[in-house]
């Protein structure tokens, strides 16, 4: 048993060797193969190597010949430029040389042109001749000669604006309403100053070339004498001509008219006035009453006969009632109906008397509350800005004119008062010692 083991034992390490053998047989046949493929995949990449290391040598020898000829044309036009360039100056002085006074002439002209392109876009005058600063804009950006069209455009507008400003003219055009609306109009110009529509004074717009409604007209006498002026067919008229452009004109808008000024007193201001209209109304009346009854007296002292209209015919009918009377108790029946009669004929004197003293006092409570209006817009935003002042010096001036103004007619008109009914009572008394004196002749 021990003999059938070993054989097989041996057996199995004889095949186990003899498989070991045929196996590393094939390994080494393999690798000579794969090294016979790895040395041909090798020459070819060495032959293509060597095939592109000539291909760029060719390259770079073709690159550097291009080098070589781009820096010779570059040499080349370095020098052309050079030459070009010192050519340029040659001419470049000769031109100065041969223009010399031409070129401070067109320097003068350009400077004209643009000085007077300015005007003209400022110019009233480019309402009726539209786009002539743009001519001139031209002009004035070139760098370039002017040519003599050019120069004949800027003296034609030269001339034309020096003519025009001597002219009054008519032309139709568009205008904006001051709402914006635009509407056409006949349009008066009056040389470079003015320009009126509809009895309206107009102002230009330069930023866009149109004529436009004031938005409030100066007033006054100038609106009247703009209307007559555009209803003027021929002869002469009188007109306000602003000199300025325009400035004088949009300052004189700005100035408040009468009631604006009334305004600007506030509430005190419309006391004083409601207070100064009372007196005067009622002092008017009381004026009127006063005539009339001074008629009535006059009446009765040229009549015979006796009417109880007017106190002096009240006063020859309580004689007559008491025509049985001695002298003495008839002097005192005379007494007591001219005292009846003097409240009736000085009735109102001491109301408009109060109202005469009571305006002023208004007119300065209404200035020291402007006064503290001004004082509390100083404190609280300085004095940097007077327009925040404004207001209420406005309303301290204009409270004292309106103060005055209600008192000053109040006074005259109480002293006319008080002489009228003065002169009442005098005539009542004249005839009162008439008709007592004539009593006691008889």
């Amino acid at each position: 048993m021990r003999v059938i083991t070993l054989l097989l034992t041996g057996l199995l390490l004889s095949g186990n060797a003899i498989a070991d053998r045929l196996s590393l047989d094939q390994l080494l046949k393999e690798i000579q193969k794969s090294q016979g493929i790895e040395g041909k995949i090798n020459r070819e990449r060495e032959a293509r190597f060597i095939a592109d290391h000539a291909k760029q040598q060719e390259l770079l020898q073709s690159a550097k010949n291009e080098l070589a000829a781009q820096e010779r044309l570059s040499k080349q036009l370095k020098d052309q430029m050079e030459a070009n360039e010192q050519a340029l100056d040659r001419l470049q002085v000769e031109l100065d040389n041969r223009s010399g006074i031409l070129r401070e002439l067109t320097g003068v002209a350009k400077q004209a042109a643009g000085d007077l392109k300015a005007d003209l876009e400022s110019s009233i005058v480019s309402a009726q001749f539209p786009e002539r600063a743009g001519k001139l804009a031209a002009m004035t950006q070139s760098k370039a000669l002017p040519t003599l069209e050019e120069l004949e455009s800027l003296w034609f507008y030269l001339l034309q604006e020096m003519t025009e400003s001597g002219k009054v003219v008519k032309f139709d055009s568009d205008i904006l309403t001051a709402s914006g609306e635009p509407r056409q109009a006949e349009v008066v110009r009056i040389g470079t100053f003015n320009a009126i529509a509809d009895g309206q004074y107009l102002r230009y717009l330069s930023e866009t070339g149109k004529l436009a409604e004031l938005a409030r007209q100066p007033g006054g006498a100038y609106n009247s004498l703009a209307e007559k002026f555009a209803a003027a067919s021929s002869g002469t008229a009188d007109l306000g001509v602003d000199p300025t452009r325009g400035v004088i004109l949009s300052m004189l808008i700005q100035a408040p008219d009468s009631i604006e000024r009334i305004q600007q007193g506030g509430g005190i201001g419309y006391i004083i006035l409601l207070l100064g209209g009372f007196g005067l109304i009622y002092g008017l009346y009381r004026l009127l009453m006063l005539t009339q009854t001074h008629k009535r007296v006059s009446e009765q002292i040229a009549s015979t006969e006796v009417s109880e209209a007017n106190p002096l015919g009240r006063i020859i009918t309580a004689v007559e009632q008491n025509q049985t009377q001695n002298t003495e108790t008839l002097e005192l029946i005379l007494d007591e109906a001219i005292t009846r009669e003097v409240p009736v004929l000085e009735k109102g004197l001491s109301m408009i008397k109060l109202l005469a003293a009571v305006a002023p006092l208004l007119g300065l409570l209404g200035t020291v509350t402007g006064m503290i209006a001004t004082f509390q817009s100083i404190s609280l935003f300085g004095t940097g800005d007077p327009k925040l002042m404004a207001s209420g010096i406005s309303q301290a001036l204009v409270t004292t004119m309106l103060g005055l103004c209600a008192a000053v007619p109040l006074l005259f008109l109480h002293s006319l008062l008080a002489y009228r009914s003065r002169a009442l009572i005098q005539v009542l008394d004249e005839q009162s010692a008439g008709i007592i004196s004539r009593r006691a002749g008889k």
